[in-house]
């Protein structure tokens, strides 16, 4: 059955999404607030910026007008940067139905209020249907069509379901969840200890190092999700340990490289200029670490990460400061 579609967003994730969406016979218009954007999508179908050689072959167009991009759509995905969830889904408001279903797909938390963006996005819309999309899915294998699963949260376990039929197919599985909170803060933190196993890489301590900072990391993660609602075993699934392997070793990973960088001695703004793309990490680590201390949880690999940011902390002490914690036993 044809859905009709509106994708928010045309960065590297949101087109990848749109090519498995057009791949499974939907319509879809696909929103940039970037004119020079929307014009070249529209001639070359292609996101020759941030997805290079994803061709969006389909039913498709893109547009600037968020008004037009979602007038009468049966389903919106927002895939803006975190940083701009709320404030374009204040826009947003002004122009959607009653009852509408937005799929997040986006990963963060907001470091004044410690919301998820889903949280950020019902503030803003009251009575939204809202669902997230979440898992270790890089966009540049996802747009590729390479293997990939992926999990749909809801607390309305029928929305699950139907957006796990809208993007389902051969290479794309999807399964379903009702733990919003946890696979939302599997998302955000992931990111954090992926610029940590970065950090790590970068200042040339090997796999045995990062080994140990993805189990000690998803430990930390759990914490913080258990705490703020989540499901413990969450965590332990596709979007928690599932999200934070890919992350913390791919060569795709913006969060892992701004680490590696950092690691060898460049500031974290010189790392994100590099990047050349937005490093959601950075943006929740204050959050990470507010919320651990509001619910007193002992947190150091994130507590670290953020002294690294945004007190200059030289990595290397704070490996040190790590390895040389009190004794005690692993769980």
């Amino acid at each position: 059955m044809k859905t009709n579609i509106a994708v928010l967003g045309a960065g590297s994730w949101g087109c990848a999404l749109t090519s498995v969406l057009l791949e499974n016979g939907h319509h879809v218009t696909l929103w940039s607030i970037d004119e020079a954007e929307v014009k070249m999508l529209n001639e070359t179908r292609e996101q020759k910026d941030k997805l290079p050689g994803v061709i969006l072959e389909g039913d498709f167009e893109a547009t600037s007008n968020m008004e037009d991009a979602v007038n009468g759509v049966d389903i919106i995905v927002s895939a803006v940067p975190s940083a701009f969830t709320r404030s374009t889904a204040k826009t947003l408001s002004q122009y959607i139905k009653p009852n509408q279903i937005i799929v997040d797909v986006a990963k963060g938390i907001e470091e004044e209020t410690f919301y998820t963006l889903s949280q950020q996005i019902e503030e803003e819309i009251p009575g939204v249907k809202l669902a997230v999309l979440s898992g270790p899915s890089h966009a540049e294998e996802v747009g590729r069509k390479m293997t990939t699963a992926i999990c749909a949260a809801s607390k309305d376990p029928e929305i699950a379901k139907e957006i796990q039929n809208l993007f389902m197919n051969e290479y794309f599985r999807v399964y379903t969840s009702r733990d919003v909170i946890g696979v939302e803060i599997g998302g955000a933190l992931k990111n954090v200890i992926a610029l940590a196993a970065g950090i790590a890489t970068g200042l040339g301590l090997g796999d045995n190092a990062k080994a140990a900072l993805i189990t000690r990391g998803i430990r930390e993660i759990a914490k913080v999700g258990v705490a703020s609602g989540g499901k413990e075993e969450t965590f332990y699934g596709l979007t928690g340990i599932g999200d934070l392997i890919v992350t913390c070793d791919s060569v795709h990973s913006r969060n892992r490289k701004a680490g590696i960088l950092i690691g060898q001695g460049k500031s974290m703004d010189e790392a994100v200029a590099e990047v050349k793309m937005i490093v959601e990490g950075i943006y929740s680590t204050k959050a990470a670490v507010g919320i651990a201390n509001k619910y007193n949880i002992d947190v150091p690999i994130l507590s670290e990460v953020s002294k690294i940011l945004f007190e200059n902390k030289d990595p290397r002490k704070s490996i040190m400061d790590l390895m040389l914690r009190d004794k005690r036993d692993e769980i």
